[in-house]
């Protein structure tokens, strides 16, 4: 099932929580296309 087929997708991860390399993954997976990824600390 490809929920996110043909979707651009913005990938904002938490350097203490789930990383933006592992939402990728998960993102790929659903058929979107990532135009950015990033792995950030909020402090």
């Amino acid at each position: 099932m490809d929920l996110l087929k043909g979707k651009k997708v913005i990938v904002v991860g938490d350097r203490d929580g789930v990383p933006g390399p592992a939402i990728d993954e998960c993102i790929k997976t659903a058929g979107a296309d990532i135009v950015f990824s990033s792995t950030e600390c909020f402090v």
